[in-house]
């Protein structure tokens, strides 16, 4: 199926794939973005990927919307659903108890597996970042198994801690930030999101892929003191091939 340009108010326009969320898509997505970003369009400021589109953001009084649709055509002939190689990660994270993982239990029930097998389950898979959104360096990544894709809590919490791990519709996400949230929390990672003290301040990219690992409050804790006292070595994450 051909890619749609759609208006996105009148400093936007959005390319859209298809109308859902795989890899192949999202392949196509990044690979646009990396196009246009190369490209260096005039009037453009801006490419954002999301799990079935790219939106870009451009300057009406450099660029007008048919103009760059006609300049992005040809990025887009030729382009393949190759996926890209972003950074992979460790992130280990702590599922237990009430206060790291309320909804631990409720999503063991609602799978048929006991809360073990769940932690086992999630720790197991190569996440795929999607996109960034929501607030800033909150990652959405897939896939989960049918076992786990879970609608969203029916009644979402005012307050959600910071680095709880938490999924729904399919996907895993990380709250960088305190905030509401309506999705189920099994887990609490300390790895810190967002950070404007580095050079990029939003640690994830699209592309990247995530394993979590299941640790002991105890490394959890480790972890956050080394992060409130500024020796969390972001690089410890990493791996490296």
């Amino acid at each position: 199926m051909a890619p749609r340009f759609l208006p996105s108010g009148d400093t936007s326009l959005v390319v859209e794939f298809g109308d859902r969320m795989d890899r192949h898509l999202s392949a196509l997505v990044l690979n646009l973005c990396r196009r246009v970003e190369a490209a260096g369009i005039a009037g453009v400021s801006e490419a954002v990927p999301t799990f079935r589109s790219l939106m870009v953001h451009y300057d009406p009084l450099v660029v007008r919307a048919r103009d760059l649709q006609a300049l992005l055509v040809p990025l887009i002939d030729d382009l393949q659903a190759e996926a890209l190689v972003g950074q992979r990660w460790y992130f280990p994270t702590c599922y237990e108890g009430d206060d790291f993982a309320p909804d631990l239990a409720d999503v063991a029930a609602a799978a048929g597996l006991d809360p073990a097998e769940v932690v086992a389950t999630h720790a197991a898979i190569e996440h795929l970042v999607y996109m960034i959104g929501f607030l800033p360096g909150q990652a959405y990544m897939g896939d989960l198994p049918k076992t786990l894709a879970l609608p969203r809590r029916t009644s979402p919490r005012i307050k959600v801690s910071a680095g709880s791990v938490a999924i729904a519709i399919g996907q895993t996400t990380i709250y960088p930030f305190d905030s509401p949230g309506g999705w189920h929390i099994i887990g609490r990672s300390a790895v810190p999101l967002f950070d404007t003290r580095r050079e990029k301040a939003a640690l994830l990219t699209p592309g990247d892929t995530v394993q979590f690992v299941s640790v002991s409050r105890e490394v959890f804790e480790d972890m956050q003191a080394a992060r409130a006292d500024g020796t969390f070595d972001i690089d410890t994450l990493k791996v490296f091939e």
